[in-house]
């Protein structure tokens, strides 16, 4: 994913560039009949209709540079052609990546300043001992108990048999 809200990941043939720019989001709108939040919700719960993974798809090979007649091959090939939940994950992040891009993409944002090398003006001295090998650390008592630690319990059970479940229709 990117700041531009495109990504790249394999799906079909290869590897592909998916993008959804705001002329690609308004024709999405307008195909699904809802708006972008609310299709990627569908896409999460399972409402979904038939042409919210295909549109979405389509329109994000479109926004990643593809041409619209190849578009539509790979969209029949790939997504009319199979089962419609093998698109539901590649739409989600499509969309996903168009409504919230990179999180960790600094495109544009200032880089935080490095830490100051002058003192801070603190009275406490700046300590350059090295740090205590874990050697000369005291062990960890494994018998005291303390807080809200639960005592064991030394009650046994017997197991219990599997349960049979009858066959799926």
């Amino acid at each position: 994913m990117s700041a531009d809200g495109s990504t790249s990941f394999l799906w079909a043939d290869g590897e592909h560039r998916f993008r959804l720019a705001i002329g690609q989001l308004r024709e999405l709108q307008d195909k699904t009949g809802t708006g972008p939040q609310a299709l990627l919700s569908r896409l999460m719960d399972g409402t979904w209709r038939v042409d919210d993974p295909r549109e979405t798809i389509r329109l994000g090979l479109i926004g990643g540079g593809m041409k619209p007649p190849e578009a539509l091959v790979l969209v029949s090939r790939y997504v009319d052609a199979r089962p419609l939940m093998e698109s539901i994950m590649p739409a989600r992040a499509i969309l996903a990546a168009a409504l919230m891009g990179d999180r960790e993409d600094t495109v544009g944002k200032e880089e935080p300043e490095e830490a100051a090398t002058e003192p801070t003006g603190s009275p406490s001295p700046t300590s350059t001992a090295p740090e205590p090998s874990s050697a000369g650390r005291l062990a960890k008592s494994t018998t005291s108990r303390s807080g809200s630690s639960r005592r064991r319990s030394t009650a046994t059970t017997e197991p219990t048999p599997p349960t049979t479940l009858p066959p799926s229709l």
